[in-house]
Formats: structure tokens, C-alpha cells, sequence
């Protein structure tokens, strides 16, 4: 029976690695197509290459801003400001989905002031902190943060109350408290929907960066963005975009690598 279960085991593990493989062939055979057909477009004067340029282009763009140095202190900075909105936020989020979740009395407080909150777009409260806090880093932090930390907490809010009721049951029966409770039963069930939140902040991060750089911003992508559209060299415009795409992909797959290995351990 044993042998029978690793041979089975085997056989799933195998099949997924070839769907995988499939999976990833067809992912870069659609990219590879966009581009070829994006350079074709632009090469053929299909599109306007003004506004659109065409892959080779920005590609050029990129190299020759990375060989003379003008695009480090922009990613640096970038980088920078998404990793601390990252960190903090789902910190912060998860830090006050715990408290509210301990508390009944201050979850019902709270909960029209964050679905109102969390429905305010924040370019019109940038102005605000930029007031409060300064137009630097600072800023663009709590600009990020006022996106990440509400969503977290909204998630992992949720997380906490779809636990199973019986888990919570059995601990109250044996006269646990609150505290083993959630330490024991809240917690664990909830910890990959904590895990999971990581992904989602990544892209929230990365929105709430490029928004204040937008508003504030002297040096950060988001500023080359801007400044490409003021000057109409779309092509420095798309550059920074597909250096914000590729950073944003890999800081996703590094969440989700550390994903699998928390929820592996466990």
C-alpha cells in the first residue's frame, strides 16, 4: 500500500512539473509574440512610434541610462520606498487586524471609518500628507502605507472571523482564554491568508510609490515617468514602466518563494 502512495505521489509530482513547464513554455511564447509584434507595428509605422515607440527603442533607453548611471539613484530610491511601504504596511495591517479582532467594542468603532477610508482615492490625500510630512520620502511612505495597511487589515480581519467556529469551541471548553484562543486557533488557521496578503501588498506597494512619486517626487521612476510625459520622450515613459514591471515581477516571485517555504516548514 505504501509503494502504491509513492507511486502515486510520484506520478502527480510529475505531471505537475510538466504542466508547469507547458505553463511557463506558453507564457514566454505570448510575450515573445507581443514583442515581435509590438517592434513589427513600430518598424512599419502600424502605430505611432511618438507615443508608442517599439521594443528595440526602449530597450536602448534602458541600456544607455543604466551604462551612464542616470537610472540607479531612480531605481534606488524606487525600490527603496516600495520595500519600507511593503514592510511596514503589511506589519501595521496585520498589527491592527489583531487588536480590533481582540477587540469587539473597537472593531465596531472602526470598521465605517476603514470601508470609508479604504474607498478614498488617495491622490486627492497626497496633497494632504506632502503638507504634513514633508514632499520627500516621508511622504511617499505614508502615501503607500495609507493603501497597504487598510487592505491588510481588511484581509486579515476576514481571515480571523472565517476560522472555524469549532476550533474556538474546544479551547473555550477546556477553559482557554482569549489569548490561547487566538494563539492557538486564530493564528494558525489564519497564517496562510497572512502569507497570502504579502502578494497582494506587493502590487499595492508598488501603486502607492509610483502615486506619490507622481505628486512629490524629484528622483524615483515614478518622477521619470512624469518627466518623460512633460518633455514627450515616450520612450523614457515606456522604459520606466517595463523597469517597473520586471522589479515588480521579481519582488512577486521572492514574496512567493518565501511563501512556499513558510507554509512548507509549517
Amino acid at each position: 500500500m505504501e509503494a502504491w502512495l509513492e507511486e502515486k505521489w510520484a506520478e502527480h509530482r510529475k505531471r505537475k512539473r510538466r504542466m508547469n513547464r507547458w505553463v511557463f513554455g506558453v507564457q514566454a511564447m505570448l510575450l515573445a509574440a507581443f514583442i515581435l509584434l509590438w517592434e513589427l507595428a513600430g518598424r512599419m509605422r502600424w502605430i505611432d512610434v511618438l507615443i508608442f515607440s517599439y521594443p528595440s527603442k526602449v530597450g536602448g533607453q534602458i541600456i544607455k541610462d543604466m551604462v551612464n548611471g542616470e537610472l540607479w539613484p531612480h531605481l534606488a530610491m524606487t525600490v527603496g520606498e516600495t520595500a519600507v511601504g511593503f514592510l511596514l504596511g503589511t506589519l501595521l495591517g496585520t498589527l491592527l487586524a489583531v487588536l480590533i479582532w481582540w477587540s469587539p467594542f473597537l472593531s465596531k468603532v472602526l470598521d465605517p471609518y476603514m470601508v470609508v477610508f479604504n474607498s478614498m482615492p488617495k491622490v486627492a490625500l497626497g496633497p494632504i500628507f506632502i503638507v504634513l510630512f514633508g514632499a520627500g520620502f516621508t511622504a511617499i511612505v505614508i502615501t503607500t502605507l495609507s493603501i497597504t495597511v487598510i487592505v491588510t487589515t481588511l484581509v486579515v480581519f476576514n481571515s480571523f472571523n472565517e476560522v472555524d467556529s469549532n476550533l474556538v469551541k474546544v479551547i473555550r471548553t477546556f477553559g482557554g482564554s482569549r489569548r490561547d484562543v487566538f494563539l492557538k486557533a486564530i493564528l494558525p488557521a489564519s497564517f496562510p491568508a497572512i502569507v497570502s496578503t504579502l502578494k497582494v501588498n506587493v502590487g499595492m506597494a508598488w501603486v502607492g510609490v509610483i502615486v506619490g512619486e507622481f505628486l512629490v517626487a524629484k528622483i524615483g521612476l515614478g518622477y521619470l515617468i512624469v518627466y518623460g510625459f512633460q518633455v514627450f520622450n515616450f520612450t523614457l515613459v515606456l522604459s520606466s514602466l517595463v523597469i517597473i514591471a520586471i522589479v515588480a515581477t521579481a519582488m512577486y516571485q521572492m514574496v512567493v518563494y518565501i511563501e512556499r517555504k513558510l507554509i512548507k516548514e509549517r
